[in-house]
């Protein structure tokens, strides 16, 4: 991971013995994804629009580590999870991928349950009865939008993008 995933390690530590091995197995999605660090060209685009900072890793890994400071990770977590079972082809798979990511985060019970609205909520029951890789298409564009226009503006202004910024331009000056 580059440098915005190395904040949380400490914190991360301590959650982990909060919560036992069988819970972490079942979470199956890294705190980063694997990435190249990012540039400062890439860096500045993220300020052009919320549209390249979800198109990059990097732009995610740095987003969703300003996400876990928000305690809204869930939001990044379950985009990524709609966005990976969009591209399974086998059918028992896609039904369980479904599966998992409803009890994930549609669930009331789930603490890691993000927030949509009930036409939405009913929209996913339905598809729930024959999942397909769009199962979850309207909650993952309305949760898409909760991230731009509520988490972006924030990110954008955050220790975490700015100090990325900061030091990326400072190499850029040394080179």
């Amino acid at each position: 991971c580059f440098f915005p995933c190395s904040l949380t390690v400490r914190n991360q530590d301590e959650e982990r013995t909060r919560r036992t091995s069988h819970e972490l197995q079942a979470e199956g999605i890294p705190n980063c994804e694997e990435s190249p660090a990012p540039t400062l060209e890439e860096v500045n685009a993220w300020a052009q629009s919320f549209d390249k900072l979800m198109l990059t890793p990097a732009g995610r890994n740095a987003f969703r580590e300003f996400l876990r400071t928000e305690f809204s990770e869930e939001n990044m977590l379950f985009w990524m999870a709609c966005e990976e079972l969009k591209q399974e082809s086998n059918k028992s798979v896609i039904e369980e991928k479904a599966r998992l990511i409803y009890e994930d985060y549609i669930s009331i019970l789930s603490p890691k349950e993000v927030s949509l609205d009930s036409r939405v909520r009913e929209v996913i029951n339905r598809n729930m009865l024959e999942p397909s890789q769009h199962t979850f298409d309207d909650a993952q564009l309305q949760i898409y939008t909760l991230m731009h226009r509520d988490s972006y503006p924030r990110f954008m202004n955050s220790a975490i993008y700015k100090d990325l910024l900061r030091s990326l331009t400072e190499k850029s000056i040394e080179a």
